[in-house]
């Protein structure tokens, strides 16, 4: 009986954890934890869902860029090793600038970003940018918020990425980082 209630107690928590509310939008960047819940807003973005993706998708009225990061090089190997990227597939068309939603980034990456952000918007600042990457994560929150303060004014955030996508049966294609030039 004990381990019955046990198991009770655990459902019922994990079932209010499913219904939780999303955490507030904090002041700066996310610095951490990346792969959490995300805000449901963004201050000076708006936030679309799968359906309003797709339709901004399939009018051109946006250019989506991933900003999921490259997965590095395991620690330890051989420098004369063959290393082969995960392939990344994402939303047709996008443009991905891997690793440019931490919460700091390198002056490189941070350069690399903004020329990123410059060759998709054709340095149109109004022009629309939606930023994604994978549900519940954070880093296209971050980038969204980062194109913002660098005077993009049309963000918008799709906080479902790859994972809303594909579960909504819309297909994904193979795609390589942007250079860096």
């Amino acid at each position: 009986m004990k381990a019955f209630l046990a198991c009770l107690a655990a459902l019922t928590l994990c079932a209010g954890l499913a219904r939780a509310e999303p955490p507030p939008e904090p002041a700066g960047y996310r610095m951490e934890e990346f792969r959490a819940p995300t805000p449901a807003s963004l201050a000076g973005a708006r936030v679309i869902d799968t359906e309003e993706a797709r339709r901004l998708w399939q009018a051109k009225a946006a250019v989506f860029v991933d900003v999921l990061p490259r997965p590095p090089r395991p620690a330890g190997l051989p420098a004369d090793t063959v290393w082969r990227d995960k392939p990344r597939r994402d939303i047709p068309g996008s443009l991905w600038l891997p690793d440019t939603g931490y919460g700091v980034l390198s002056p490189p990456t941070l350069a690399y970003f903004e020329k990123g952000l410059g060759r998709a918007s054709g340095d149109v600042r109004t022009r629309a940018l939606a930023f994604y990457c994978l549900k519940n994560c954070w880093m296209s929150w971050n980038a969204a918020k980062r194109a913002i303060s660098l005077g993009y004014s049309h963000v918008l955030w799709y906080p479902d990425g790859t994972d809303g996508w594909e579960a909504a049966g819309y297909e994904l294609e193979q795609r390589s980082p942007e250079p860096g030039d």
